[in-house]
C-alpha cells in the first residue's frame, strides 16, 4: 500500500514515517522544510520503501496514494506567530490540495487536528463533543482557527464528495527530535535544565497540561487509520494525566539534576490554563490507551537533547 505522510521531515511526520515503513508500506514524503528537517529522515534516507517530496502542500500534488496523512502545518507557537499568515494557508489550502488528492486516488485521509481548537477551555477534560472557547482574532487564531476550518473541510469533502476521511486531536506531545527551539514547555525546560539555565514559567505555573509520549501517539494515528470506514473521528488523542507547569519543571530538574532556579513571567495572551483530554472514545473505538508514564518519555527527549547539545 502507498501512503504519502505531509509533513514528513517535522517532529511527529518522522516517526510516523518510520512507523510506516516498519509496518512494510510504501511512504512518500512530503515537506516544504519550512520547520521540517530533513536530519529527522535520516534513517530513512537509503530505504527503497521510502521517497522525499520537497514541496509546500499549499500548491497542487500530484502523487499516487492510497492512504494520506496531513501532518502539513507549524505546530510550534513560536514558529507559528512569527509566520501567521503561511500558517493559515498550509491549513486552509493545504487541507483542500490534500483532499483533492485522496478525492482523485480514491484514498483514505487522516487530518492531524489539534487541541487547540477547544481554545481555553471552560470545561475539562475536554469531550469530543465540546466545541471550544477559542478567540479567532488572537495571536494564536492562526494556527486555531487555520486547524478549525481544515476540520469543517475534512467533513464538507465527507459529506459532498464522499471522501474516506479521519480526524485526530492531538494533545500535547513530547519526545525525541523535537527541535531545540520548539518553543513548547517541555523541550523548553529541557534544554533549559541541561544549560542549567532558569527555566521560565508564563503565569504562576498552576496551569496545566497532559504529556504523551510520542510512540503512543504515532500508535494512536495508525490505529484511527485502521479504523473501520464508518468511524470518521474527530477523536482526542492525549495522556489524560495532568501535570502544573510547576509539577513540570521540578520534575525535569530534578531528573538532569540541574542547578537551574524557576523564574515567573507574564502569561502570554490565549495561553489555555488547562489542557485534559476526554479519551474514552479512543478506548471504545480504537481500543487506543497511552502506555509511557511521563518519567519514562522524559528519560528519552533528555538523552536526545543532551547529544544533541554537546556534539
Amino acid at each position: 500500500m502507498r501512503v504519502l505522510v505531509a509533513g514528513a521531515a517535522g517532529f511527529l511526520g518522522s516517526h510516523l514515517s518510520n512507523r510506516l515503513i516498519d509496518d512494510g508500506f510504501e511512504v512518500t514524503g512530503v515537506d516544504n522544510l519550512y520547520t521540517g528537517k530533513q536530519l529527522n529522515l535520516s534513517s530513512l534516507e537509503k530505504n527503497p520503501s521510502f521517497k522525499f517530496v520537497e514541496q509546500d502542500v499549499i500548491n497542487p500534488l500530484d502523487i499516487e496514494a492510497d492512504r494520506i496523512f496531513n501532518l502539513a502545518c507549524p505546530a510550534s507557537p513560536v514558529q507559528y506567530q512569527k509566520h501567521p499568515v503561511q500558517t493559515i494557508k498550509t491549513s486552509l489550502m493545504g487541507s483542500i490540495n490534500l483532499l483533492d488528492l485522496a478525492l482523485k486516488n480514491n484514498a483514505r485521509i487522516l487530518q492531524a487536528s489539534t487541541s487547540e481548537i477547544y481554545g481555553d477551555p471552560n470545561i475539562s477534560p475536554q469531550p469530543e463533543e465540546y466545541w471550544g472557547n477559542v478567540n479567532p482574532i488572537g495571536i494564536r487564531a492562526c494556527y486555531d482557527e487555520g486547524k478549525r476550518a481544515s476540520e469543517t473541510l475534512f467533513f464538507d469533502y465527507h459529506r459532498q464528495y464522499g471522501v474516506d476521511i479521519k480526524v485526530a486531536r492531538i494533545f500535547n506531545t513530547y519526545g525525541p527530535r523535537m527541535d531545540l527551539q520548539d518553543g513548547r514547555v517541555v523541550s523548553n525546560f529541557v534544554l533549559q535544565a541541561l544549560k542549567n539555565e532558569p527555566l521560565t514559567i508564563y503565569g504562576d505555573g498552576s496551569q496545566t497540561r497532559s504529556f504523551c509520549f510520542v510512540s503512543d501517539l504515532i500508535d494512536g494515528l495508525v490505529k484511527l487509520m485502521d479504523s473501520p470506514e464508518q468511524f470518521t473521528g474527530p477523536v482526542n488523542l492525549g495522556n489524560p494525566i495532568e501535570f502544573s507547569m510547576l509539577e513540570l519543571a521540578e520534575i525535569i530538574i530534578r531528573m538532569t539534576k540541574s542547578s537551574s532556579q524557576i523564574e515567573f513571567f507574564p502569561l502570554p495572551g490565549d495561553d489555555p490554563k488547562q489542557r485534559k483530554p476526554d479519551i474514552s472514545l479512543a478506548q471504545r473505538e480504537l481500543n487506543w490507551t497511552p502506555k509511557v508514564e511521563l518519567e519514562e518519555g522524559l528519560t528519552y527527549i533528555i538523552e536526545d537533547f543532551r547529544k544533541r547539545t554537546t556534539t
